[in-house]
């Protein structure tokens, strides 16, 4: 099984390109992902994670992501090489993002003023006819 699960800090705003084939729209970024244990007298290690997202997904993150947030990817890990013009065999790995979370958490003001889901991928989008309300989390139990 392949499955990445990433929380972290983009390091920069996702960058757009589209393949020269098929037009499709790709997103890449990175993640700072701070790592779960800190050695004693050291201060937290982070590792920098490439992230891919491939058409209406990578379109949602060059829309709403922006340098600094915290966000959650899950997705799977893929390895691919190349070679460039010099003949130089080039080695990446990167995760390929299935689904795109925000994780900060919200600021005083924000409520009610974004027009567009908190999630994407996760769940199709049933058109506002959901047989369930999340609330704005007062009366939430956590």
């Amino acid at each position: 099984m392949n499955k990445v699960i990433l929380m972290g800090r983009l390091t920069r705003d996702p960058e757009v390109r589209y393949t020269q084939t098929s037009n499709t729209l790709v997103a890449s970024f990175s993640l700072a992902v701070n790592r779960r244990f800190v050695r004693q007298g050291e201060e937290r290690q982070a590792d920098f994670i490439n992230v891919v997202a491939w058409g209406k997904l990578g379109e949602f993150c060059s829309k709403y992501y922006k340098k600094g947030q915290q966000v959650a990817i899950t997705g799977r890990i893929q390895t691919r090489t190349w070679d460039d013009e010099q003949g130089q065999k080039h080695y990446v790995t990167e995760v390929v993002a299935e689904e795109a979370y925000f994780a900060d958490s919200k600021r005083e003001g924000d409520a009610g003023s974004s027009s567009f889901d908190a999630t994407f991928g996760a769940m199709p989008n049933a058109g506002g006819n959901s047989d369930f309300e999340i609330s704005s989390g007062d009366d939430l139990p956590f």
